[in-house]
């Protein structure tokens, strides 16, 4: 499935004082447990900060809020994380900062050093990233379905079309991610169509030599909410043989293999693996 990092999204006040903070005592501790940790101040973006601050938190797997001080845009920005139903890890060197009906939810409070910070924050960006991928393993589920091969025969050519169509589903309780592109990716024999129009495509190869060749196909949808689907509806096709080949002519083609799909995200690419067995004929039942 996927390999992609969890993403956590930092709040905190924009001050010097904090930065040492960020650098060793959030960030730093995030990529040791293999956690990509960001602020907004780090990225690039063309709408206001606001919205960007909004769109990161709905794109974060889980924030992380720094407290101290009871700055009011941190605490803005953790409502609408909460609001969102976003995990959140909060942490402040006073528990007074920490407002009675937030100290149900995750929070760490440190002494101001980052050993300490570090030593507490640890075990909660642990089960934060467990928890992540336990619910990302839910939040787009594939399958597939595949028809009979049809199979057109000439004197010179033999060649055959398939049609497979793939249902995305979010059956998590949040939003997915952002949808940016498909990918299928298969061996350079296949060329691959959606509504008559072939799909651009890139020859690469992969392990051990193998021809590849990887199908772009845009998203009609980009973000799939809780319980809702899409459809990638799409044509398959190939030569099987040709008078010049020098290949054995058949009645009938067997084709069986894995096709890759690839959904490509804002947070990362997600990869799932989809068996198709198929019997090409010229009466495709």
């Amino acid at each position: 499935m996927s390999t992609v990092k969890p993403f956590a999204f930092v709040l905190m006040p924009f001050s010097h004082e904090f930065d040492d903070i960020y650098k060793f005592g959030i960030k730093k501790l995030a990529e040791s447990f293999d956690v990509v940790a960001e602020r907004v101040d780090e990225q690039h973006f063309s709408e206001s900060i606001l919205e960007r601050v909004y769109r990161q938190i709905e794109n974060s797997d889980f924030v992380i809020a720094e407290m101290t001080g009871k700055n009011p845009n941190v605490f803005y920005e953790v409502g609408y994380a909460h609001a969102k139903g976003k995990l959140c890890a909060l942490v402040t060197q006073s528990a007074t900062d920490i407002p009675f009906d937030l100290k149900h939810h995750t929070h760490v409070i440190y002494d101001g050093s980052i050993a300490d910070l570090t030593e507490k924050l640890g075990p909660k960006i642990e089960w934060l990233k467990a928890e992540t991928l336990r619910r990302r393993e839910q939040r787009i589920q594939v399958s597939h379905s595949s028809d009979p091969g049809f199979l057109e025969k000439s004197e010179f050519r033999h060649s055959g079309s398939m049609d497979l169509e793939v249902t995305l589903r979010n059956e998590s309780k949040h939003r997915s991610p952002e949808i940016e592109a498909y990918y299928f990716v298969t061996t350079r024999h296949w060329n691959l169509s959606v509504d008559g129009k072939d799909c651009p495509q890139d020859d690469f190869e992969g392990q051990n030599g193998l021809e590849l060749r990887k199908h772009l196909i845009r998203p009609d949808i980009n973000r799939l909410s809780p319980d809702a689907f899409t459809q990638i509806k799409t044509k398959f096709s190939r030569e099987f043989w040709t008078k010049w080949s020098g290949d054995e002519e058949k009645r009938t083609y067997q084709s069986k293999g894995i096709v890759t799909l690839e959904v490509v995200t804002s947070e990362g690419t997600l990869t799932y693996e989809l068996p198709v067995q198929t019997t090409f004929d010229e009466i495709p039942f």
